[in-house]
């Protein structure tokens, strides 16, 4: 069947695709709801295919143009629709578009699970073109955490290494609080601690930043995790440090110039941001909470998004339990932004 007979076809029956230059900002959040928040920033940067019925989105597909390269992915069905023929009309639709950029091929790039890569062979004739692996032991990457307070955080990515699920070599923890428990954690783990405490009476903030800057140095990181550190980091110690990660409390939009998100359902609310923005969404009074992954730069929680997930709060959900649901959260989009990360840096991105 053509790709616009199918798109009639499934029109007739309640869904209704349409093709965006761009993705809108409500699809993207609504992948990462329904696809766990790691597809979003490429479907960010290319062309859609977005199919909704009478309850809502129920699938995507994305396609784009890298050069003299046309992208397919990222690509996914809602539960619901599966086995519906959505899936192949939204990959034929998306193919169909990059051949009337020109392109005769496409490339999908970082297929992880054999019944997808299967999927793709029997729709689209696809074939693999490289193997690649990116937790190998020949190459593991340095790693040093930077930490102020539990380390719930900091103990996922503990927990992640030692499951062989991420080639990190955690080479120094760093806290700025005596009483971090973060601390603990790094002694369990047979991590050195270094204690950078900053006393603002006889240590000038040029001097402390200096020392903390030479400290990481000394541990030649090849990525530095900021996993609830409170403390500004100075432009040098960007510039010295690129490949720096943060995790935040709050759904901050893709686009880093703007100051609002909008949320599944459409909501659109602030972009909190800074360190009180757990408690500023709170205020705010909205049922919408989340948290991303971004890289750092110097303008505060304005680096790309490199993983990100919205969340609900439940009717009358008492704050400590939200805050609990919003670390486990964390927990797991940090170790996917992990994951993600050592991906590019394989790719050379």
């Amino acid at each position: 069947m053509r790709v616009h007979e199918a798109l009639e076809e499934l029109d007739a029956r309640g869904t209704h695709v349409q093709r965006y230059a761009r993705t809108p900002e409500r699809w993207l959040s609504w992948i990462d709801a329904e696809f766990g928040g790691r597809h979003s920033s490429r479907a960010f940067v290319g062309s859609s295919y977005i199919a909704e019925d009478a309850a809502g989105p129920v699938g995507f597909a994305t396609f784009d143009s890298r050069g003299d390269i046309g992208v397919f992915g990222p690509f996914g069905v809602a539960s619901r629709a599966r086995k519906s023929g959505l899936g192949p009309a939204l990959l034929h639709g998306a193919l169909f578009s990059l051949r009337e950029r020109g392109y005769a091929q496409a490339c999908i790039p970082r297929v992880e699970h054999e019944k997808l890569i299967a999927y793709f062979q029997r729709h689209a004739n696809a074939r693999i073109g490289e193997e690649v692996h990116p937790v190998s032991p020949d190459r593991r990457y340095r790693t040093v955490v930077l930490a102020s307070g539990n380390g719930t955080n900091f103990q996922a990515a503990i927990d992640a290494v030692q499951a062989r699920r991420l080639p990190l070599d955690l080479v120094r923890l760093v806290v700025n609080r005596a009483d971090a428990y973060a601390i603990e954690r790094a002694h369990a783990a047979s991590i050195p601690v270094t204690k950078l405490l900053w006393d603002k009476v006889t240590t000038t903030r040029a001097a402390f930043d200096a020392a903390l800057e030479d400290g990481v140095a000394a541990a030649k990181p090849d990525l530095v995790l900021l996993l609830g550190w409170m403390h500004i980091l100075a432009r040098s110690f960007l510039e010295r440090f690129p490949q720096i990660l943060n995790i935040h409390p709050a759904f901050l939009p893709l686009d880093i110039t703007l100051d609002e998100a909008t949320m599944p359902d459409g909501t659109i609310l602030p972009a909190f941001r800074g360190a009180r923005a757990f408690d500023d969404a709170l205020a705010q009074g909205g049922p919408w909470f989340g948290a991303c992954v971004h890289r750092v730069r110097s303008e505060i929680d304005r680096g790309e998004i490199m993983v990100r997930a919205p969340l609900l709060r439940t009717n009358e959900e008492p704050r400590a339990e939200l805050l609990e649901r919003i670390h486990m959260v964390e927990r797991r989009i940090l170790v996917e932004a992990i994951e993600r990360w050592i991906c590019e840096q394989h790719d050379g991105v």
